[in-house]
């Protein structure tokens, strides 16, 4: 899951040296942390958070296919 949310922001951004992708495991559900530089934020969460949602649920359907509980932290 995390390489996935990685090679997703890093086409989306300018400086794609400075995103950042971390993994924990807290109460049976996986973490995934995405750090961008911030003159990049606007454009991993996108307008209404609609790219932001969009990230969501393509990290969601793939982890319903190993049945894994993945939550998406943009920061």
């Amino acid at each position: 899951m995390k390489e996935l949310v990685e090679v997703i922001a890093r086409a989306l951004v300018e400086n794609p040296d400075e995103v950042t992708v971390t993994e924990t495991e807290k109460d049976g559900e996986t973490v995934i942390e995405l750090k961008v530089a911030p003159s990049d934020m606007g454009k991993v969460i996108g307008k209404q958070g609609r790219i932001a949602k969009a990230i969501r649920s393509v990290v969601k359907a793939a982890a319903s296919k190993e049945d894994r509980k993945v939550v998406v932290d943009i920061q």
